[in-house]
């Protein structure tokens, strides 16, 4: 991806975090940063599967909408969430109310306390397949990877529902499993220097 942004502190950045105000935070201190712990994790496959159909813009502007709605996406909270928790969802306009996203993110839920259970975390299970750096393509050229692809499967297979390779990749992205941020961008070199000193768990 060859455009790039200039904000209004003269710095360049990834092209998209000029699509809207509220983007210039989100891509200069989340995303690509790498990220370990479970509930981050948990949150954000669950917003990219709300993010399905929808624009980043309308999820981030309903994030904190989603963390009231979810108990800040506890997932063993959610794995308990009965039908008057899927009526309090659906009646909740603060949030996406797509009834069958709701009752993916409290399937995956489930299937995320079984992965704990199984793989000693979350992080464990995404990070073992983050890319090599030979296997990388250029930022922002892709929208599936066979990383991505391969998470996908695994997940389906696990049970986990509404998180194909691209909303999988959208996740990777986010969370740091690959440094997306364009060569020109000036939050590309942070993200490198969080990587190197990241523990991968």
């Amino acid at each position: 991806m060859s455009a790039l942004f200039v904000g209004p502190d003269g710095r360049t950045r990834c092209k998209w975090a000029g699509a809207a105000p509220e983007f210039l935070d989100y891509h200069d201190k989340e995303w690509g940063f790498p990220v370990a712990d479970d509930t981050r994790l948990f949150e954000k496959l669950c917003l990219e599967s709300f993010q399905s159909g929808l624009s980043w813009r309308t999820i981030l502007n309903k994030r904190e909408g989603f963390r009231a709605a979810f108990d800040r996406f506890d997932f063993r909270k959610i794995a308990t969430y009965g039908q008057a928790d899927v009526d309090r969802l659906l009646s909740d306009d603060s949030i996406v109310r797509h009834k069958g996203k709701i009752a993916a993110v409290i399937n995956n839920a489930g299937r995320a306390v079984e992965m704990v259970e199984a793989e000693g975390s979350l992080a464990s299970f995404f990070w073992r397949y983050e890319p090599r750096p030979e296997n990388l393509a250029p930022p922002q050229s892709r929208s599936t990877s066979p990383e991505s692809e391969a998470i996908a499967r695994e997940l389906k297979r696990r049970g986990w529902k509404f998180l194909g390779p691209t909303t999988v990749y959208a996740f990777m992205q986010a969370m740091g499993l690959i440094n997306d941020h364009a060569e020109d961008c000036f939050v590309r070199a942070k993200v490198e220097a969080a990587r190197r000193v990241f523990k991968r768990p």
